[in-house]
């Protein structure tokens, strides 16, 4: 029975094991309660202890019967000679004899393309990473780091194609690299646009669509230069993790300390110009890898992969036929990326089958009678009639947690930690950005009946929530609540056989017509999606929901009458 066991020791701390063809992942923040989790101090590495744990646990095996284990190399600033050794000793001192004897190494970038392609179900792909930065280049390339990479990938062979390099200019003591990150370029115009409180990536996405990209455009395109075969050339310091230089437009100093003071609309409309500089140029990079491979099929992964708007764009107008996104693009996927590395590519193992659902993670165990808050009953003893009854509240427009299932891996829940509602007022968006503290410009996503997409979309969706669709104009007054300001929304399509939303969405449509439901991540503000029942339940009331279905229990908060479920006893059956 083999067992590959793949780690990210670095932000977004995660942990994968193969076993047996099966796959077992998780994040260290569901533990920690730490968002993206790292440490406070800057290159100090954590090791995903709970989530290595639950998964040896889960996958019932001991950390001596692990055949390998392999982890994403992240060193920015190699010293000459033996780095990628000191880095790998470096590592497996932090892990226990077994496993870190075992522990290899492999390109960041290579991880997070193989944490899509190895799951795409595509035989041949062209692979796109974009991020920040992911391993060091090598110590002959001075500090320069993976920034875009590409790749033509087969199940026998991973072919580097395209590597972003730093551009190399004269200084005043000597040469200078300057860094064409554009996962840097965007988050630095973010924090200049979102002022503190809100991650500033996902918020200028959104925003985004409120401004006219016309107005700042022509002077963010200047920063980008676009080159032949795929380079991308980014004005310093723009493409590099600078977060004091102001950036002047039109007179006004745009720096992070100022950005509260900084008008909506003029904020918006420098959001818009990012979003379209920053989509010109990932598409540009797309395109020449189309040139190149000939493939049909991108697989599009790293941190900048989380820009919906993005891969809605890449869909359009890349040159591939079809889009796959990872199901967790970020860094913690890399975990993935790395086990199924070893146990495909190393171990020639079969690969796993194309994936509908992310669902990798620890169940949310049971919800014991003193964990009921208080302000709500619980009803037990709903057996089939849950989903039903469910249904019920969400088309009488209430706002229910529902936590079934594996815990879903990545940033987004679909459908196993999730709030849910009706997507047909715009006030119930409203309310939830209330309840949850989020800016009210930022939109909820739709969860699909994936037989039904098309008739609401003019494009398909993604089964992880990874790209916007342009709602069809007939459908939009009929889901205001998941509509954004631009017309579109970020699709997530629910096939036959997810074993958390599924059913519930069937007895939605029945019910009222709408093939379709509003599903956001179950978690507070600036803390990660949930994990355990009694968690689930404890943010249910902080956050006033008006129910939630845990397991095979719903708890209804006392101002809302039973639907339909008169026959069933409001009691605890311990």
């Amino acid at each position: 029975m083999p067992a590959v066991l793949g780690l990210n020791f670095h932000h977004d701390t995660a942990a994968a094991l193969v076993v047996d063809g099966r796959l077992y992942a998780a994040e260290e923040e569901r533990w920690s309660g730490i968002k993206h989790h790292h440490t406070t101090r800057k290159g100090t590495l954590t090791v995903p202890i709970r989530a290595l744990r639950w998964c040896l646990e889960a996958a019932g095996i001991p950390p001596q019967d692990v055949d390998v284990v392999w982890a994403a190399s992240m060193r920015p600033n190699p010293a000459a000679g033996s780095w990628l050794s000191q880095e790998r000793d470096e590592l497996a001192a932090l892990l226990p004899v077994p496993l870190g004897e075992h522990l290899r190494l492999l390109s960041h970038h290579a991880a997070h393309a193989l944490s899509g392609y190895l799951l795409s179900g595509h035989e041949h792909a062209a692979g796109l990473v974009i991020d920040a930065g992911g391993s060091s280049l090598g110590a002959d390339f001075g500090p320069g780091r993976e920034r875009i990479t590409g790749y033509d990938l087969r199940p026998d062979r991973i072919d580097r194609l395209h590597q972003g390099m730093p551009t190399v200019l004269p200084g005043p003591s000597g040469p200078r690299r300057v860094h064409s990150s554009l996962g840097h370029f965007y988050r630095n115009l973010a924090r200049r646009v979102i002022p503190p409180g809100d991650e500033p990536e996902g918020s200028m996405m959104a925003l985004a669509a409120f401004g006219d990209p016309q107005h700042y455009g022509p002077q963010i395109r200047e920063l980008v230069r676009l080159g032949d075969d795929g380079e991308v050339h980014i004005a310093h310091p723009w493409g590099s993790a600078d977060s004091s230089t102001p950036l002047l437009l039109d007179g006004r100093a745009w720096t992070v300390a100022n950005v509260q003071g900084q008008p909506e609309k003029e904020r918006a409309d420098l959001a818009a110009a990012a979003q379209q500089v920053f989509a010109e140029a990932v598409v540009h990079v797309a395109r020449h890898l189309q040139r190149l491979t000939r493939a049909s099929a991108l697989v599009f992964s790293g941190g900048c992969a989380l820009n919906s708007h993005l891969n809605g764009q890449l869909t359009a107008d890349s040159g591939f036929d079809t889009l796959f996104v990872a199901p967790a693009p970020h860094d913690a996927g890399t975990a993935v990326g790395a086990a199924l590395y070893g146990w495909h590519y190393q171990l020639g193992q079969e690969r796993l089958p194309a994936l509908t659902d992310a669902a990798w993670g620890p169940l949310p165990g049971a919800l014991s009678a003193t964990a009921v808050p208080s302000g709500y009953r619980a009803l037990t003893d709903l057996g089939p009639e849950l989903e039903s009854t469910v249904a019920e509240l969400l088309a009488e427009h209430r706002i229910v947690g529902w936590v079934r299932g594996r815990l879903e891996f990545g940033p987004r829940a679909l459908g196993h930690r999730s709030i849910l509602a009706h997507p047909g007022h715009a006030a119930t968006r409203d309310r939830l950005n209330a309840l949850k503290k989020r800016a009210s410009y930022r939109p909820f996503a739709p969860a699909v009946l994936a037989e039904h997409t098309t008739d609401w979309f003019m494009s398909a969706g993604d089964p992880f929530m990874n790209r916007v669709a342009h709602i069809r104009r007939c459908r939009a007054d009929r889901v205001a609540a998941v509509t954004h300001h631009d017309g579109t929304a970020r699709v997530q399509s629910v096939s036959a056989g997810h074993e958390g939303l599924r059913e519930l969405l069937e007895r939605f449509h029945g019910r009222t017509g709408l093939p379709l439901l509003l599903n956001t991540s179950f978690n507070r503000k600036g803390s990660p999606i949930l994990r355990t029942a009694e968690q689930a339940a404890a943010a249910a009331a902080e956050l006033g929901l008006d129910a939630l279905a845990v397991g095979d229990t719903l708890l209804l908060a006392d101002h809302v009458p039973n639907p339909h479920v008169q026959q069933c006893r409001t009691r605890w059956d311990g």
